[in-house]
């Protein structure tokens, strides 16, 4: 199988409501389970077969609500995890004062990110297939 979707179960990150302690528990629960899973996948030998995105469908807002969480907003983080990935920092960091109606602004479009690894993943040429227009890869795989 060449693709495998899993999400987070009972959308437990969609939390509006005071959310520091809460987010922190999830993403240590998160990090833990794809640390062992690569660590695993290591084991196995099958770590230069393994490469995963990770990503939210929403982002936060900058400004905390009055119950002491965020509301849903616009630009988020994409991880991608293995070993034939050049780690960094791939884009520019959003600004925490340059916000579109209190919504961060995306830095790089996420259909990029889809487009190297349709491209330098997967060995696809082809990706307005998936994409319905051309997006640049970005520069990120090592093989």
């Amino acid at each position: 199988t060449r693709i495998f979707y899993v999400n987070y179960p009972r959308n437990a990150f969609d939390t509006h409501v005071y959310q520091a302690d809460t987010h922190a528990r999830l993403l240590t629960y998160v990090s833990d389970h794809i640390s062992a899973f690569m660590t695993d996948m290591k084991r196995l030998g099958r770590a230069d077969d393994v490469t995963m995105m990770v990503f939210s469908e929403f982002g936060r807002r900058v400004q905390e609500n009055a119950n002491l969480g965020t509301d849903h907003g616009t630009a988020g983080p994409v991880f991608v995890i293995g070993s034939q990935v050049r780690g960094g920092l791939y884009g520019e960091m959003s600004s925490l004062t340059d916000l579109d109606d209190g919504n961060l602004r995306f830095t790089t479009d996420f259909r990029r990110v889809y487009a190297t690894l349709i491209t330098q993943w997967m060995g696809q040429a082809d990706t307005t297939t998936v994409l319905h227009q051309p997006f640049a890869p970005i520069d990120m795989m090592s093989a």
